[in-house]
């Protein structure tokens, strides 16, 4: 079986409300779809993070696989071992696009899902995380009992068990929300991630308040290993990132100054399935936690997650995923009950995608560009 064809999509799709971070506020995705062919007449689909600097960097990457077997993904990833190196994230999210697509491929050839290509389920629902910004504070009142309402009404209504705040430059105004969230949800697994807004000073004046909340982690709360691993130091409270360990290079020197407690890995960032399994490895080999980053996956790339999460035993905790935020999709929609997603059972990631959709916001991102915030 040869790969004969490789269609890319940009796709720009709208949230249900804006969500805010400490360095932008967006109101829809833009995200790389990929299509590969073979000359077997099989399919197979990918989805990747951001617009057309990515899907320029997929189609140079898609001449190399033309001709090439979907199965050979070592090859294909030594090959182009040197993309993240001059591209960075841009590289790793490329790859990724086609990475997953081929496992696509791979799947509903074996007639086999991709949990079951990675080892098997040990889980067949996977808790999300409801999460939670400023944007979501109701005009005209105050923000931090706002916004513990705001939390409160969507852990009852989605039967989420943990709640993510994104957090701000404004230090004292998150520690007051998270106050409030906590008095509104005491048994909530709570977390706090602005981001690396920061300083290292500030977070370790507001350790104590923080360590009375009981948080599950505080995920990067300042710039890179060497700021985490002071506010280790002196804050009681597990440190999770996904900004100063984003490769394995950054692995050892994290342990060795023990700047964290829990990695966040990431199929999109991470440049692919096997690279986010052998985090995995890494993590449960040296002790940390895990989890999964969302970066705005719809659901072809939710569903790679989804596969990676049931067939690895220590991502236990309620994943990051911006899924549920999403107003439409370009597949039929994954099932969401009581705060967790079914993983896809059928060939492949096990998900139909609506070409009609797909052409529909595409046309979308052709009129309006890329959404930068």
């Amino acid at each position: 079986m040869k790969i004969t064809e490789v269609d890319v999509w940009v796709v720009n799709l709208p949230l249900t409300n804006p969500f805010t971070s400490s360095f932008e506020t967006k109101t829809g995705e833009t995200r790389t779809i990929v299509r590969l062919r073979t000359d077997a007449g099989i399919e197979g689909w990918g989805e990747t993070m951001w617009g057309a600097p990515v899907a320029r960097l997929v189609r140079e990457l898609a001449d190399d696989l033309i001709g090439t077997s979907p199965f050979a993904l070592e090859a294909f990833h030594r090959k182009q071992h040197m993309v993240p190196f001059f591209y960075g994230y841009l590289g790793y999210a490329a790859l990724a696009a086609l990475d997953v697509a081929c496992w696509d491929v791979i799947g509903r050839t074996t007639g086999q899902s991709v949990t079951d290509l990675l080892g098997g389920a040990v889980r067949h629902e996977v808790p999300i995380t409801a999460l939670v910004t400023r944007a979501d504070a109701p005009a005209g009142r105050d923000m931090a009992k706002g916004i513990a309402e705001h939390a409160a009404a969507v852990v009852e209504h989605g039967g989420f068990g943990a709640v993510k705040l994104k957090g701000t430059s404004d230090v004292a105004g998150d520690v007051a929300i998270l106050r409030a969230i906590r008095a509104a949800l005491p048994e909530v697994n709570l977390r706090v991630d602005p981001n690396a807004a920061w300083s290292v000073p500030d977070t370790v004046r507001v350790g104590p308040a923080l360590e009375e909340l009981d948080l599950e982690y505080l995920e990067d709360p300042c710039v890179g290993i060497e700021g985490m691993s002071q506010v280790h130091r002196k804050v009681r409270i597990p440190l999770c990132t996904n900004m100063c360990v984003v490769r394995f290079e950054d692995f050892a020197p994290a342990v060795r100054l023990r700047a964290v407690d829990v990695v966040h890995g990431d199929v999109y960032k991470w440049g692919g399935i096997a690279a986010t399994k052998a985090l995995a490895a890494h993590c449960e080999t040296f002790g940390l936690g895990m989890n999964l980053h969302s970066g705005g996956e719809l659901g072809i790339a939710t569903a790679a997650h989804l596969a990676v999460v049931a067939s690895t035993p220590i991502l236990s905790r309620a994943i990051d995923s911006m899924y549920y935020l999403h107003a439409d999709d370009i597949v039929a929609p994954l099932e969401l009950t009581e705060g967790r997603l079914a993983v896809p059972t059928g060939p492949g990631l096990g998900v139909t995608v609506d070409e009609d959709k797909l052409a529909h916001y595409a046309a979308v991102n052709a009129r309006d560009g890329d959404l930068t915030g």
